[in-house]
């Protein structure tokens, strides 16, 4: 662990710059290429969260106030899946995989061998502090590289917990940990990595992008977004509205693949809005500040934001709308039909306030949703696979839900990411083992036959040759 606050930028890119260094040259020795290696640093991170299950958990309640539950299903419980995953496949995704030399190559042989980039740098983010720093280190590490990981100072007691037992657990010269704030990431950023990976807003990810373009380092950039669900007439209300209304609500809507605005065809539109809003009061009560399953926003910097957004996005107030600052406690709201050039519904929400906009029909939402930027995930509700079908190829988005929001995120081995301004790259599976790999292809041939038709000099007759082989 790296805790070097209280230094100038000067001193903080000299010290991060020797650590880095200090890193490298453990990834250099071949120390984490082994699968060995690999295997035992992967068992040990899964020790580290079944261990330490009740202290990250209180860890998490101290940062966003969620419930237990809420705080082992989505952050541990989540992040031991997808180790255990890793665990059972990261030695077949090791294997060179053979291809084809073609006819022009022979006799030769060809493969493609996954080596690991190097030390790579990962910046997690404070909303689900736990799951979105180990995922992506068990990715790096089951590929073979070393790791530092700069976790959120946003959810302090999170940082701090794992910040004093990483090193316990893990290689502490292979995989190191740096706290601080926004000066210790820019010193991080300026010098160079082998492969960046960051989760975050989009605004920061165009900040971490700059700094990585410097060293022509790439990145996986995990992002947000304005995450849209389409709800057709034909759908099963009652069920749109449960599971909006738990996604909507889960983290307290600090989650980046929440739904953050409903676009529902009109002659369902009132109906699904009271649906919501009874499923809503079933989960959190009539007074949800007294609710045990409801969390708080994380500080009072972004309760001040959402605030502002509710005060000013027009529209009709169907639920919700209190709030309170000294705790940070903020209702579940939804609000129909906002001005549609409200920060609301220009800014990502994050938090638990949902707009709702009747449109005329399918192909109206369809074209909201291409009208802006392209976002992380999309939610269509329909019992028509036509209709669900037509959504999906007619709109772009990094990922998507029939009948369902966010369960994409689940499934261990379907890749997880964005596109444009939502993100670049993806994980999860086998798709973080080639995320954190460079996948070199190599050619093998034999000194002989060595034909010399390919060497100067260059006959008519070869020429002749030459352009009929390659034509």
């Amino acid at each position: 662990m790296t805790d070097l606050a209280s230094s100038d930028a000067t001193s903080l890119e000299s010290a991060y710059g020797e650590l880095v260094d200090n890193v490298r040259a453990v990834f250099r020795s071949g120390r984490t290429r082994p699968a060995e290696w690999r295997r035992g640093q992967l068992k040990a991170l899964l020790a580290l969260l079944t261990e330490h299950e009740a202290e990250l958990v209180e860890a998490i309640q101290s940062d966003l106030g969620r419930p237990v539950a809420e705080a082992f299903v989505a952050d541990i419980g989540h992040a031991r899946l997808q180790i255990k995953h890793v665990l059972k496949h990261f030695e077949s995704w090791m294997k060179p995989k053979r291809m084809s030399a073609g006819f022009l190559s022979q006799p030769a042989s060809a493969e493609q061998i996954h080596e690991p980039l190097g030390v790579c740098l990962i910046i997690a983010p404070w909303n689900y502090p736990i799951q979105l720093l180990v995922e992506p280190m068990a990715a790096a590490i089951a590929a073979g590289n070393a790791v530092v990981v700069k976790p959120s100072e946003l959810a302090p007691a999170c940082a701090a917990v794992m910040a004093r037992l990483i090193p316990h657990y893990l290689d502490d010269e292979a995989v190191v940990v740096v706290e601080g704030a926004v000066a210790e990431t820019t010193a991080l950023l300026s010098i160079p990595f082998d492969h960046i990976f960051f989760t975050g807003s989009t605004n920061v990810g165009k900040v971490v992008m700059s700094a990585a373009a410097k060293h022509l380092t790439p990145v996986v950039l995990e992002l947000g977004g304005k995450s849209p669900t389409i709800v057709a007439a034909d759908a099963d209300l009652e069920v749109a509205a449960r599971r909006i209304a738990w996604a909507k609500c889960l983290n307290t809507g600090q989650t980046c693949i929440a739904p953050d605005y409903v676009l529902v065809e009109a002659s369902v539109a009132e109906e699904l809005v009271q649906r919501i809003a009874d499923a809503l009061e079933r989960y959190y009560t009539a007074t949800p500040s007294s609710s045990p399953d409801l969390g708080r926003i994380i500080n009072h910097h972004h309760f001040d934001r959402l605030v502002g957004l509710a005060d000013t996005a027009g529209g009709t107030l169907i639920c919700g709308g209190t709030h309170d600052r000294e705790s940070k406690f903020f209702a579940p709201t939804v609000i129909i039909n906002p001005d549609l050039d409200s920060p609301l519904m220009q800014e990502e929400i994050f938090g638990p306030i949902l707009p709702v906009i009747s449109v005329p029909d399918i192909d109206a939402a369809i074209e909201m949703v291409n009208d802006r930027p392209k976002p992380l995930a999309l939610y269509v509700f329909s019992k028509s696979p036509e209709t669900a079908d037509r959504v999906l190829e007619r709109t772009s988005s990094g990922g998507a839900c029939v009948n369902h929001l966010m369960m994409h995120l689940v499934p261990e081995g379907l890749p997880f990411g964005g596109v444009g301004p939502s993100g670049m790259g993806s994980y999860h599976g086998r798709s973080g083992f080639d995320a954190f790999s460079h996948h070199k292809s190599v050619l093998r041939k034999s000194t002989r036959p060595d034909p010399t038709m390919l060497y100067p000099p260059f006959s008519s007759a070869k020429v002749r040759l030459l352009k009929r082989v390659f034509r």
